[in-house]
């Protein structure tokens, strides 16, 4: 951007009455500390109606001379020392109160977190060891699936480490230059969730969710470009690393004539995600674990998947359509299990947020008690095994199973409890028909007030 020396002078108006209600309402501002022109000594003028004062002018020249000056890192500084970084056991123990299972990932979650954000207050600190050692970013990659908790888990990191966290869906970004969403508006979204301070959103996390979707569509190089797959898996790999990105402030494609919002990604640490379904026979190729014999290849697969998935290999995910460079920025691998039935009930009683506890506050708001029997619970966690959608599937199968008493409830007068047993959740009988009714109150009460 060229700015034009200019030296605000009195105003010159065509009409002295309009112009000069309009100068008393409206004095020209530096449009980066917000202070007036009277403020300043000098008010610089720039393109489309922007201004800059002398003092902007002084602190954007010591920051490209001296980068590593206590002016340039203060602001960054500041945002390392209000971040608190919990110890490994302290993280797990706050995962363990709003996700079930998933012992082995919360560890492996709990200790990367924590190397990352102390390598990060070290490093902003201007903490320097004699030996020469750098500690690398280390991003993590999820595989698990539907159901499982990925998302879950990595929106309570965010909310214990209280940094600002964004969800980005893969299947939307496509190479620059066509159709859907560009690489960066991955980084805008932390920007936003930031409030748009830079420095905070330079120590965020940003979880990219279905990564899996952007796998090569064929082993084989195409001599066609694979825009939605290899081509987003190449934009990302600076980012990931740790790059200066331009991002535009709007979001949507980018002009010669924007201006970008430079972002540090040195700092971020990046969350991928997917459910990389058929990686399992691919990791049974490799180590000779397939079907042998008369044995049902869906039962088969199901019964050894919770072995096999754990010995997952950088090749597998390569052999899966990933590329080389792409892996190898994503070294820590941590892999979710398919939750059981047991898992299942948890979830639906145990954690903060559980399902069961969401319905009975809200039905509680109308004076109606609700009370589920341990054969129902065990019955809701039988279905959503069977449909394979994990704890997605309980939300659906609550959601159908209370519409009718949901419905009712708000124009019922009196107090009700309902009690949805093992029938209920089978259809047999409604949940309507669940209501028991609840006994009367003393009418003693009633008589010492009359009196």
């Amino acid at each position: 951007m060229v700015w034009s020396m200019m030296y605000w002078g009195p105003p010159r108006p065509r009409h002295k009455t309009m112009a000069t209600k309009k100068t008393q309402s409206k004095e020209p501002r530096c449009s980066f500390c917000g202070r007036p022109r009277s403020a300043v000594k000098t008010l610089i003028a720039g393109p489309d109606g922007m201004s800059i004062c002398d003092e902007c002018v002084d602190i954007c020249n010591t920051v490209l001379q001296h980068p590593d000056s206590p002016r340039a890192q203060g602001t960054a500084t500041a945002a390392s020392r209000q971040l608190a970084v919990p110890k490994p056991h302290e993280i797990k123990s706050r995962l363990d109160e709003y996700v079930v299972g998933q012992d082995r990932v919360k560890k492996v979650l709990s200790v990367a977190v924590h190397n990352h954000y102390k390598r990060i207050k070290s490093r902003l600190a201007g903490a320097k060891d004699n030996d020469g050692v750098e500690i690398d970013k280390s991003n993590i990659l999820m595989i698990g699936p539907t159901g499982s908790g990925k998302t879950l888990l990595a929106q309570t990191l965010a909310r214990v480490l209280d940094v600002p966290f964004s969800i980005s869906d893969a299947t939307t970004i496509t190479e620059a230059g066509y159709v859907g969403e560009d690489i960066e508006n991955v980084l805008l979204r932390l920007i936003r969730a930031a409030d748009g301070d830079i420095a905070r959103a330079e120590l965020g996390i940003i979880y990219i969710d279905e990564i899996d979707k952007v796998a090569r569509r064929m082993e084989n190089v195409s001599i066609t470009r694979d825009v939605s797959g290899e081509g987003v898996q190449q934009g990302l790999l600076k980012i990931l690393e740790g790059t200066v990105a331009s991002v535009p402030p709007q979001g949507g494609r980018k002009h010669p004539q924007q201006e970008m919002i430079q972002i540090n990604t040195e700092n971020i640490l990046f969350i991928c995600a997917g459910a990389f379904v058929g990686v399992d026979d691919i990791i049974k190729r490799r180590i000779g674990k397939g079907v042998i014999g008369f044995e049902n290849e869906s039962r088969a697969r199901a019964h050894k998947k919770h072995l096999v998935m754990p010995e997952v290999e950088p090749e597998d995910l390569i052999k899966f359509g990933l590329i080389p460079e792409f892996v190898g920025r994503l070294p820590m691998v941590a892999v979710l299990e398919s939750l059981s039935e047991d898992d299942l009930v948890h979830i639906l009683t145990e954690p903060k947020n559980a399902m069961i506890r969401q319905y009975q506050k809200l039905l509680q708001m109308e004076d109606v008690e609700l009370v589920f029997n341990p054969a129902a619970l065990r019955e809701l966690a039988r279905v959503a095994i069977l449909r394979k959608t994990g704890a997605r599937g309980l939300r659906s199968l609550l959601e159908n199973l209370m519409l009718d008493v949901m419905y009712e409830a708000p124009r019922r007068k009196k107090a009700g409890r309902f009690v949805i047993t093992e029938e209920v959740v089978r259809g047999h009988v409604s949940a309507l028909d669940a209501e028991e009714k609840i006994p009367a109150r003393p009418a003693a009460k009633k008589l010492d007030a009359a009196g």
